[in-house]
């Protein structure tokens, strides 16, 4: 049986699929591109019934939700006029209600479960490339080592170098027109409850909150940006908070008040998917999670996706058949593919523009989102 393998990126893929990797029988060597851990880094995130069912099978579900909080449903709103509720959480009894996560929690999980299980991570490892042979696979770091394994898993994001080195022609990401930034507010009160997140319709963009249990308001603004920017574009706006303030001005909806009422607020960042990735897998090397199918955060699915292909492709790896890659493709195509093309459309809603937004109440009804069984009664 293959047993050692290299695991590229320590985000939440690569921990993640190390450990699914281990309690399939593999020794699994994570190797991280930065200096350090990623404790502090990151807003919040939804891991949904179907991703905690994943985390199940690996003894993780139960510390990730004690480290958030519960948020089985969602409000919807063009401001103060109701849209509608939908669903977050599976209503099979048998499955895990969504929790909402601080992304540096959730890794602390999953770190110390790595830790636990003694699994090497090895830091400032940014790999620059691999060659595979009929012995094993050496990837190829930036600070002129190397590693050697049985098998190479790309779980390096949506930057991946893995994805380049399996496939030079693979595409690029797709930019969304939409930044993204967020926070947490205190001492302010909102309407509505832990448990449902507040999302609304501004005249100039899409704003959303959730009440937490401990009295804090969690935020994030998808704020539309039809050009693409680059990092300079983004470092030069120094009052974000001020140009928030504007966006929202006049809008029905609490964002001025969680805005003012937030001590940091999470620097912009644009928003990628990926339509398809046309080549998982070579000789021995594979990606996972983003870096196979980034879909934007409209879908909420994220980090979910990559707990189920961690899960889903170790289970395959533990039959030790030289068709594994492509049987994990196999059952992973189609499901990924079709989360990407929900968050397209869920993204494509949050710009409207004036004329858009007088279509917006027909528009959510015919938003293919209120059954949601195929995605959240999902078990690997």
């Amino acid at each position: 049986m293959t047993k050692r393998i290299l695991v590229i990126g320590g985000g939440i893929a690569g921990p993640v699929t190390a450990l699914a990797l281990r309690q399939a029988g593999f020794d699994p060597v994570v190797h991280e591109a930065y200096d350090e851990s990623a404790d502090g880094v990151g807003a919040f995130l939804t891991l949904a019934s179907n991703g905690l069912s994943a985390l199940e099978t690996l003894g993780l579900a139960e510390p990730v939700a004690a480290a958030g909080f519960v948020t089985p449903r969602m409000r919807l709103s063009l401001g103060a006029r109701e849209l509608g509720w939908f669903p977050m959480s599976s209503t099979d009894p048998r499955m895990p209600s969504t929790v909402t996560i601080t992304r540096a929690a959730l890794y602390r999980v999953l770190r110390d479960e790595v830790r636990r299980q003694d699994i090497p991570v090895e830091y400032g490892k940014r790999m620059t490339g691999a060659e595979s042979d009929a012995r094993g696979v050496t990837a190829r770091f930036a600070d002129g080592t190397t590693a050697t394994g049985d098998l190479l898993i790309g779980a390096d994001g949506l930057r991946s170098t893995v994805r380049t080195v399996i496939d030079p022609a693979a595409p690029a990401p797709r930019y969304v027109p939409l930044l993204n930034t967020g926070g947490y507010a205190r001492g302010v009160r909102v309407p509505g409850e832990p448990g449902t997140a507040y999302m609304g319709f501004g005249r100039r963009a899409f704003f959303a909150y959730l009440p937490h249990p401990d009295g804090s308001v969690w935020w994030f603004a998808n704020v539309p940006s039809r050009t693409e920017p680059t990092r300079a574009d983004l470092a030069a706006i120094t009052d974000w908070r001020g140009r928030l303030r504007e966006v929202y001005a006049g809008d029905d909806l609490p964002a001025q008040a969680l805005i003012d009422a937030t001590a940091d607020i999470v620097a912009p960042y644009p928003t990628y998917d990926f339509p398809t990735v046309p080549t998982w897998h070579r000789d021995r090397m594979v990606i996972v999670g983003d870096a196979a199918h980034a879909t934007s955060p409209a879908a909420g699915q994220g980090a979910s996706m990559a707990v189920e292909d961690a899960v889903t492709l170790a289970r395959c790896l533990r039959s030790d058949r030289p068709t594994a890659f492509a049987e994990y493709e196999r059952l992973r195509r189609p499901r990924v593919e079709k989360v990407v093309r929900m968050g397209k459309r869920n993204g494509d809603v949050k710009a409207p523009g004036v004329f858009g937004r007088l279509l917006l109440p027909l528009a959510i009804r015919m938003l293919p989102t209120r059954d949601m069984s195929w995605l959240l009664d999902h078990r690997v």
